[in-house]
């Protein structure tokens, strides 16, 4: 299931969100806009240097879909600086459960965001090497940023953090 967190030690799966490592290891030191901007240089590169496949281009949705996402996480990131709570995943605690603004429809608005900015570039590039960067990140972000964070939010939040799960799902 993509809702239990995935930890690199252990059983693979664990529904005791306890065991999720509380520090977190080096690539959650690095933000997730990072390794989106590093995907789409490497997408990008593959693209050129070894051509990639065509699948379906379209500036309009491109756009569309891609400003989406921009307007989505800015939102979530908007939403934490007025709450005044830390915006980076490997912080050690966060100042508030924030359940407001984008918050109250998807527990992760600014992660969605970046999955569909990353989208909207392979709209608008149209190959293979650009279709593979949302995936990417969402795997990255699903299995292990998130997976992270709701650990550490469940410590800190207990129960007021287990209704919020019950109430708001992970993604959308």
């Amino acid at each position: 299931m993509l809702g239990r967190p995935f930890r690199t030690r252990g059983r693979p799966w664990d529904e005791d969100m306890d065991t999720y490592p509380s520090q977190p290891s080096w690539h959650l030191k690095i933000p997730p806009p990072i390794w989106g901007m590093a995907m789409l240089i490497l997408a990008f590169i593959v693209d050129r240097f070894f051509g990639t496949p065509f699948v379906f281009r379209s500036t309009p949705l491109a756009v569309v879909v891609g400003v989406a996402g921009l307007l989505l996480s800015g939102w979530g990131e908007r939403t934490f600086a007025w709450e005044g709570t830390d915006i980076l995943p490997a912080s050690p605690t966060n100042k508030k459960l924030v359940t407001r603004g984008p918050f109250r429809y998807t527990r992760n608005p600014m992660y969605s965001g970046l999955v569909l900015m990353a989208l909207g570039f392979a709209l608008y590039f149209g190959t293979v090497a650009f279709y593979i960067l949302p995936v990417l990140l969402f795997l990255l972000c699903n299995f292990s940023f998130i997976p992270f964070e709701e650990a550490k939010m469940q410590r800190q939040f207990g129960d007021q953090y287990t209704d919020y799960l019950r109430r708001v799902r992970r993604w959308v």
